[in-house]
């Protein structure tokens, strides 16, 4: 008797999982991917991670992104030593984070499939610096799978990153940011 109403219990608890849309309350992924173009009018500078954390919380909208500094990849060895050692000082200072969250995360889905565009609310922490940096992004539910994106702008002295004088006309005052992340369900 007591094995037929604990195998009734779980079927009553399954079907309701499924008929509430049931839906994973974490997201995570260990490979996001973060460009940023800092390019003056004179060099192109631009680099990538591709070792970027990044979590959601399903349940709440919350997100928290961080990522290690020395993974930037440039395209000359020369600027990614001059990156790490001069601006962002990456042995003070090695990693960055952004922790916020969703304010429009009731109209985001994770169950079914569809373009989701959100609105963030968020602090940035740079280079020891930690400054509200609101965003807008879009994330893509395709199959079950979730996808996320976002852009944003930041101004280098806001995070007291100083660009010597003479590479001022190289060098942009404000940096372009694109976040890329492919989310799994964390179990």
């Amino acid at each position: 008797m007591k094995n037929a109403r604990s195998v009734t219990f779980s079927l009553i608890a399954l079907a309701l999982m499924v008929t509430c849309g049931f839906t994973q309350s974490k997201y995570f992924t260990k490979s996001g991917s973060i460009t940023f173009d800092a390019s003056g009018a004179l060099e192109d500078i631009k680099a990538e991670n591709k070792k970027a954390t990044f979590v959601l919380d399903a349940k709440t909208g919350a997100i928290e992104l961080a990522v290690l500094l020395k993974a930037f990849s440039f395209e000359r060895a020369l600027m990614q030593e001059h990156f790490n050692e001069n601006y962002v000082e990456s042995d003070m200072y090695p990693k960055s984070t952004y922790k916020g969250k969703i304010t429009n995360f009731s109209d985001v889905d994770l169950s079914h499939d569809g373009s989701y565009p959100v609105k963030i609310s968020g602090k940035l922490t740079l280079h020891g610096d930690t400054k509200e940096l609101p965003a807008k992004g879009i994330f893509i539910v395709k199959d079950g799978k979730v996808s996320g994106t976002a852009s944003f702008t930041i101004t280098l002295s806001d995070f007291d990153i100083e660009i010597p004088a003479i590479v001022k006309d190289k060098i942009s005052k404000t940096v372009n940011i694109h976040v890329d992340v492919w989310l799994d369900p964390l179990p």
